[in-house]
């Protein structure tokens, strides 16, 4: 994969330094441990707010673990392209022939190492089912989901088991969904900002 902002050796440390401190002087607390696997899908639920994503980083730089997510392809054009890249984005062609699981499960084979965020609602907003492509991916690249989570009202981030998909997509997801039941996003209606 290509190198990002957690393979620039000055800033991947003066980030972590900000961030514990950061972090500790908001409350934030991070429990648990990202596993050390060379492969998975790090699902982050709920996703309801812009802030997810500068708290995400700020725990992978705490944590000193490096991911990568998945954004348009429109996104790395131009000059922004170079730094969405280096942020740890991924390109996908949402409209080519071949589809955005199929993407991304040839970017896990053609990987040592590699971890891709995905949230499952698939938006900020308020959803009643999931998006299932995460699930895909883990089926289609034969690698675990990490259930991860960020608790606004506790202020906690942190991790749930690494769950091997089976197959049986309905049973999985039954699962999955249970362990995110007590967990609550900033805007628990799924509204942004």
């Amino acid at each position: 994969m290509h190198y990002t902002l957690f393979d620039t050796p000055v800033i991947r440390t003066l980030f972590a330094w900000i961030s514990i401190v950061l972090l500790r002087v908001s409350g934030w607390k991070l429990v648990g441990r990202f596993p050390d696997q060379p492969k998975y899908v790090l699902i982050a639920a709920p996703h309801t707010s812009n802030w997810d994503f500068p708290l995400t980083l700020g725990m992978c730089f705490a944590a000193r673990a490096k991911i990568y997510w998945m954004g348009k392809a429109s996104l790395f054009r131009g000059p922004m392209g170079p730094i969405m890249r280096w942020l740890g984005g991924i390109p996908v062609q949402r409209g080519q022939r071949n589809s955005l699981v199929e993407q991304m499960v040839e970017v896990y084979r053609r990987s040592e190492r590699l971890v891709v965020a995905i949230p499952p609602e698939g938006t900020r907003n308020r959803v009643t089912e999931w998006k299932t492509g995460f699930y895909y991916i883990a089926v289609g690249a034969e690698v675990p989901i990490l259930m991860a989570y960020m608790d606004y009202p506790s202020k906690t981030a942190g991790f749930g088991p690494l769950f091997q998909p089976t197959g049986d997509i309905e049973r999985d997801m039954r699962e999955i969904r249970a362990f995110y039941q007590d967990k609550t996003g900033r805007h628990p209606g799924g509204k942004t900002g």
